[in-house]
């Protein structure tokens, strides 16, 4: 029974955490990687549900097969989280002095659209970054060491034209993009 039990447990997690991702990679508009991917989860799924079925007279394997449900999640975001896949779109609410926050976020080679606004306290310097996921936490660390009382929201950043981008682990190089309307995953 626990051989039985154990590869449910492990099947499970490795068919929803390939789903997870799947879908996370759907979402992104990975479309083949995701295509390639569904294969795969629905194989897994089969052969996992099969043993489950086998052994409906043993509730205690349905009950591993439900709880390694949600173990399966939870790896696949993290996986997601450390392939930190596609663009991101932060903005950045600041009350510091223009010239400061601007000079030193561009020395640090992040690409930024600049503007005025108006809110419930007054004006405030709106930044806005495209970055690589991979390097938010970077570009946040850098924010509140500026910026300590700054609001910094992201959005997900699926399609782009134009623009500069700092290009992957150059550091502090910026790209000029130019061309077509690019697509995550093309």
């Amino acid at each position: 029974m626990w051989p039985t039990l154990v590869t449910i447990f492990f099947i499970q997690i490795v068919y929803v955490t390939v789903l997870t991702i799947r879908q996370i990679f759907t979402l992104k508009g990975y479309r083949y990687t995701a295509a390639m991917l569904s294969s795969i989860d629905i194989m897994i799924y089969v052969i996992g549900f099969k043993i489950v079925l086998d052994h409906l007279d043993q509730p205690v394997s349905l009950v591993v097969y439900c709880l390694s449900y949600g173990v399966g999640i939870l790896t696949g975001i993290k996986i997601e989280e450390r392939l930190a896949l596609g663009f991101t779109n932060v903005q950045v609410f600041t009350k510091q002095e223009r010239h400061f926050i601007v000079q030193e976020l561009s020395k640090k080679g992040y690409g930024l659209t600049i503007w005025e606004a108006e809110g419930v306290d007054g004006k405030s310097l709106v930044l806005s970054i495209i970055i690589l996921r991979k390097k938010q936490s970077r570009l946040y660390q850098d924010i509140m060491a500026l910026d300590p009382a700054a609001f910094v929201v992201s959005y997900d950043a699926k399609y782009y034209r134009g623009g500069y981008l700092m290009r992957p682990g150059s550091g502090a190089r910026l790209d000029r993009l130019t061309g077509a309307r690019k697509e995550a995953g093309k």
